[in-house]
């Protein structure tokens, strides 16, 4: 089972390498701390990040202080969490590299609580940044010593118009798609697959983190108010459903900017679909929840979805009538 606690008003095997960057991402044992509780700990966090890298670190640190403090072993902040501007050209001014300053910042931190991070959602400079001026979405793993053990980019971008909403977005335009999955990463909670918001409309992209192991999805995100009231909960629960994963999803919330604001209601999904945790839609905070992986396993036992899905080929033909 779950124990869900939500604390509100806080402000704003196989080593990977990235050779472009000359970074090593090593993948280590993790250090399990004592705890009262019998299943790990996860702080799924809400946010409100603006054009002030400065004001969103200290606002970044202080929840994961907090994140440790109430016992989590992982800790999980929103898509966006280094920044969101005002424009084009701010969005690209404020990028860093994944050796920049803010993962470094970062990195000194999860080592100095011994916290494993989910940083969805960090504006990467591209490999070819000096010609072309364009940006990844990262979603990058810090283990409790410090280490970058995964990195995923987004592969589905945000392009679109919903002129009754009063909405237009062209991801496209500024950030280059992520070339491929990446394999779920074990983590102090369980195998967690990665994605960033706007995946969350490809079941594709669950389903084949699921064949690869993933026992926690997590799609850090910063919705906009329109489609998130829409349809944020139904499709994380949609998910949580279809895999038989747990669903834990980090999320901005409220204005960033003049031009921007986002629905919020951080959310931790079970294999059941049910809705274990919510941190609403008004102000920064976390829900904290026990993850307990046997509740996958009865779910997959007395629900063998997997088992019954056909192959590939056959959800590819259709017969004539």
């Amino acid at each position: 089972m779950f124990t869900i606690r939500c604390i509100l008003g806080l402000s704003a095997k196989h080593p990977l390498s990235v050779p472009a960057l000359g970074l090593k991402i090593k993948v280590q044992n993790s250090r399990m701390s004592s705890s009262p509780h019998p299943h790990p700990l996860a702080a799924v966090c809400q946010m409100t990040a603006t054009p002030d890298k400065e004001a969103n670190f200290a606002a970044g640190k202080q929840l994961l202080e907090e994140a440790k403090e109430r016992g989590a072993s992982m800790a999980f902040l929103p898509e966006g969490f280094d920044y969101i501007a005002s424009s084009r050209e701010e969005t690209l001014s404020l990028s860093e590299s994944l050796a920049g300053e803010t993962i470094s910042r970062y990195t000194q931190l999860a080592r100095k609580l011994e916290l494993w991070l989910s940083l969805g959602g960090f504006h990467e400079r591209g490999h070819n940044w000096e010609t072309d001026r364009r940006i990844y979405n990262s979603h990058v793993i810090i283990n409790d010593t410090g280490d970058i053990v995964s990195v995923y980019r987004k592969s589905h971008l945000f392009d679109i118009e919903l002129p009754e909403k009063g909405i237009s977005m062209r991801e496209s335009s500024f950030t280059i798609p992520g070339p491929c999955l990446i394999s779920p990463i074990q983590t102090p909670i369980g195998k967690v697959g990665l994605g960033i918001c706007y995946d969350l409309r490809f079941p594709e992209l669950s389903l084949t983190l699921q064949r690869h192991g993933a026992e926690i999805l997590t799609y850090p995100s910063a919705f906009t108010v329109a489609t998130g009231a829409a349809h944020w909960e139904v499709l994380l629960r949609a998910r949580a459903i279809e895999t038989q994963c747990f669903v834990l999803a980090a999320a901005q919330v409220g204005q960033h900017h003049k031009k921007r604001s986002s629905y919020g209601h951080a959310l931790a999904v079970d294999p059941w679909g049910e809705v274990l945790g919510d941190c609403g839609g008004e102000k920064s905070g976390m829900v904290v929840v026990e993850v307990d992986l046997e509740k996958i396993n009865r779910t997959r036992r007395n629900m063998p979805v997997q088992q019954h899905r056909r192959d590939d080929t056959f959800y590819q033909s259709l017969a004539q009538s």
